[in-house]
């Protein structure tokens, strides 16, 4: 497909003329009140710039889930990142999303400052480079995100085993989205009563995962792409079924999700990572919704290699990320909202990320 096909091709998901008629749908199907949580932060971008939320009838309420893989970065991991990339002897890599993102004390983008070797890179595959370009220095890549992030962080370890390359390691913040689901359903002060599901993390992992977690908290799960006609007939999907007291696990994503997902990406996964506890950042350890390197890969986990693992931090108090990653409130709800939490002087991870709901309220200027 070339440049101006993929254009006509994005356009006919963002026309106006097409969104319509499905808002229309939405208004004419809905009866009483929902709450439906988009489990990702690229879809929450997506219905702020766009307007969705204010197009969905009164009786939609969106709430806002935890999957911003910045967000969800615990602190403790944070502080260790600085830790390692402030010695002399490292260069250490990252997404430039994480720079600003907030320790207990400064941030990466500091450490920069400071004179240490913090470098932006686009892939985990350019670290790997990085290694073998610099023997004389330990490269350490910053290993985050969900499913969707996690194949080529897996094959950049593997591929540096295979290259015998003893310079370079990860520090692993791997996040999975089922537990973290498992997690809100299971609250006492749970709100949600359907999901959206994230569409790049079914493309990777599929979502034969979902369908007992549909059953057993009774909810709906659509999973969902992130255009704005991909989000409103999402949305459609999921009101139909809870209009019809149905939950079922439904694909509205099909010209890139299955039901298996991507079965070469999901052994490169196996191949180098196996579950484990994960403390996520505002919300708590979820058992099992984590990954870490596998034990026969531990010369390439920085945690291990350069001594971090015994750091411990302290949320701040005045943050509520972590509620607003559960949807137990929105952004405006927090009272450091706009003055003494703003992207120029971030509290919280959602603030400063590309993909926080913070930001997204910050951006577009959303006061409810």
């Amino acid at each position: 497909m070339n440049d101006a096909a993929l254009t006509q091709f994005t356009q006919e998901f963002r026309s106006a003329e097409r969104v319509k008629p499905v808002i229309e749908e939405i208004r004419r199907t809905v009866t009483r009140p929902w709450t439906i949580m988009e489990i990702c932060g690229g879809q929450t971008h997506s219905i702020m710039q766009y307007g969705l939320d204010q197009l969905l009838p009164p009786e939609i309420e969106l709430v806002h889930g935890p999957g911003c893989p910045v967000c969800v970065t615990p602190l403790e991991l944070i502080d260790k990142a600085l830790a390692i990339a402030s010695r002399p002897d490292v260069i250490f890599c990252s997404y430039g999303d994480m720079l600003r993102v907030p320790g207990s004390r400064q941030d990466l983008f500091s450490i920069r400052a400071q004179g240490g070797q913090v470098k932006v890179v686009y892939s985990p595959l350019d670290a790997v480079r990085l290694a073998k370009e610099n023997p004389d220095k330990q490269v350490v890549f910053f290993a985050i995100g969900f499913e969707t992030t996690a194949p080529p962080n897996a094959l950049s370890v593997l591929q540096a085993k295979a290259m015998g390359l003893t310079n370079y390691s990860i520090l692993v913040s791997h996040v999975r989205v089922p537990p973290a689901m498992h997690a809100i359903l299971g609250s006492p002060h749970n709100r949600v009563q359907g999901f959206l599901a994230a569409g790049h993390v079914c493309t990777v992992m599929g979502y034969e995962e979902y369908p007992p977690i549909a059953s057993q908290y009774r909810v709906p799960i659509v999973v969902t792409g992130f255009e704005p006609l991909d989000l409103v007939q999402g949305i459609l999907m999921c009101v139909r079924q809870l209009e019809a007291g149905t939950y079922d696990v439904e694909n509205a994503y099909p010209r890139l999700v299955t039901r298996e997902g991507n079965p070469a990406a999901r052994q490169i996964i196996e191949r180098a990572f196996i579950t484990c506890d994960r403390n996520w950042r505002g919300i708590g350890m979820i058992p099992d919704s984590g990954w870490k390197l596998r034990p026969e890969l531990s010369d390439f986990d920085a945690e291990i290699k350069f001594q971090v693992g015994d750091i411990q931090t302290r949320e701040s108090e005045v943050c509520i990320a972590g509620q607003i990653m559960q949807g137990f409130k929105k952004p405006v709800d927090c009272p450091a909202f706009g003055t003494a939490c703003s992207p120029q002087n971030p509290l919280g991870a959602p603030m400063v990320s590309s993909e926080g709901a913070c930001s997204a309220y910050f951006r577009f200027a959303r006061q409810s």
